[in-house]
């Protein structure tokens, strides 16, 4: 017996091309269709064993919330069969089955006869769910109220009292504080351990690496691969920042060779590279120009992802249009929400023993060398160069911020951002006492 078996399911959609299409179907029955139907899923085939933790990855519109709908049976399919065995719990789209205008409690008592509990059993479980709940005395109050956090608090705690045999969680988590995360991966983890079947849906390629021993990634509504969580969260990273083969820097060659072929040619292909952020900031004063950016880690160009305390080396290519007696390449590492984590320059990397010039017409390739020593987490870089003297003032010929992505895997994650490589030890003291060594 299996958890969960998907048979060539698909599900899809109409679509009208008109408003008075929908009319026309409505009024003319047995008249031929007036509706184009869009395919969300299709051809989907898999099954999950009892205890088995499996994440669902895949871009934004790949089709995993409807996957997930169809097999909880909020959606019924256009093709195909799913069937799932024992005690099912879900956390779908947040404050899904939550009526606003009823309080906590209420909608506490309502989502359990949801899933079968009778009024007496809820009235046992309720002191529990308050208590993981943790929100007060807003349990009596109405649910239109709550934060988006009270509400995800309030859902699992509702949606685990009892133990499932298959939990079904759709990214909810993810609008929770860091504390309330870690207790319900922790109450995850005792079920998985009881047996409880694991179905996640997360943009955190951590979590799913983290929680899930397995993984299937959705394409465009076909499931493009089903296999180990890491290789298939490495496959989905690749597509999600764009990763395409780069002939002219591909191969396993060391400075001197990615340096000297990334020379070649003057085109800006900047935003042709993978993890480039369309959003970027570039401004300058000009009289030079960034075209080109390699990152190697591991031997690996472009990597999805990036080893903790992997040495990384950092490349760009800069044309310059005017003269400049003295020129400062630079570099910077922020977190999405803006912190500066680290920013150096040819200057400050050397000690102040670095003096660069540059003419009219040179293309240079700069290099920053570093251990990524973060934590799990996505990273912004940018890259500038500036003129003049680094000790007084610097005038900015092109800076592109926040023009690169990257992602750093952590397998043991740390509290913090940056790894500052404690060291420990276990120091005891032995006394004598009347001739015998004590600790």
């Amino acid at each position: 017996m299996v958890a969960i078996a998907v048979d060539g399911l698909g599900k899809a959609f109409k679509h009208y091309p008109t408003r008075w299409a929908r009319l026309a179907e409505w009024i003319l029955p047995g008249n031929r269709p007036h509706h184009i139907p869009k395919w969300v899923l299709q051809d989907i085939n898999f099954t999950i064993d009892p205890g088995e933790a499996v994440g669902i990855v895949g871009v934004n519109g790949a089709g995993k919330s409807t996957l997930l709908k169809l097999i909880t049976g909020t959606l019924q399919p256009s093709t195909g069969t799913v069937q799932t065995h024992g005690r099912l719990a879900a956390m779908l789209e947040l404050g899904m089955g939550f009526h606003p205008d009823f309080t906590g409690r209420q909608n506490v008592f309502m989502a359990g006869q949801l899933m079968g509990l009778g009024i007496d059993e809820i009235k046992d479980l309720l002191p529990e769910i308050e208590k993981f709940a943790d929100i007060g005395d807003y349990i009596d109050q109405p649910v239109r109220i709550y934060s988006s956090g009270m509400q995800m608090r309030l859902a699992f705690s509702a949606a685990t009292a009892v133990r499932p045999d298959t939990l079904i969680i759709d990214e909810a988590m993810a609008v929770g504080d860091a504390y309330f995360q870690a207790k319900c991966f922790q109450r995850i983890a005792r079920f998985k351990q009881q047996g409880t079947t694991l179905l996640l849906v997360s943009h955190s390629v951590g979590d799913i690496v983290k929680h899930c021993e397995r993984a299937i990634l959705l394409k465009n509504g076909h499931v493009e691969q089903d296999g180990s969580s890491r290789q298939v969260t490495n496959r989905y990273l690749d597509e999600l920042f764009g990763k395409s083969p780069c002939p002219e820097v591909q191969g396993s060659c060391q400075f001197g060779c990615a340096g000297t072929q990334m020379l070649n040619g003057d085109d800006d292909v900047f935003h042709t590279r993978p993890g480039y952020c369309v959003e970027e900031h570039r401004w300058g004063q000009g009289g030079g120009a960034i075209l080109d950016y390699l990152i190697v880690a591991q031997g690996e160009h472009y990597p999805s992802r990036i080893e903790s305390n992997a040495q990384t080396d950092f490349y760009f290519k800069v044309r310059f249009d005017n003269d400049f007696s003295s020129v400062v390449p630079g570099f910077l590492i922020k977190t999405l929400e803006g912190i500066f984590l680290y920013g150096t320059n040819s200057f400050i990397a050397n000690e102040g023993r670095s003096h660069l010039a540059a003419e009219a017409g040179n293309i240079k390739v700069f290099r920053f060398s570093l251990p990524m020593a973060l934590n799990e987490g996505h990273y912004l870089i940018s890259f500038g160069i500036s003129s003049g003297d680094p000790l007084t003032n610097l005038e900015p010929i092109e800076r592109r911020y926040d023009s690169v992505m990257i992602h750093v895997g952590r397998t043991i994650q740390f509290w913090g951002l940056v790894d500052l490589t404690a060291s420990f030890e276990t120091i005891e003291q032995q006394r004598q006492l009347n001739g015998h060594t004590c600790n």
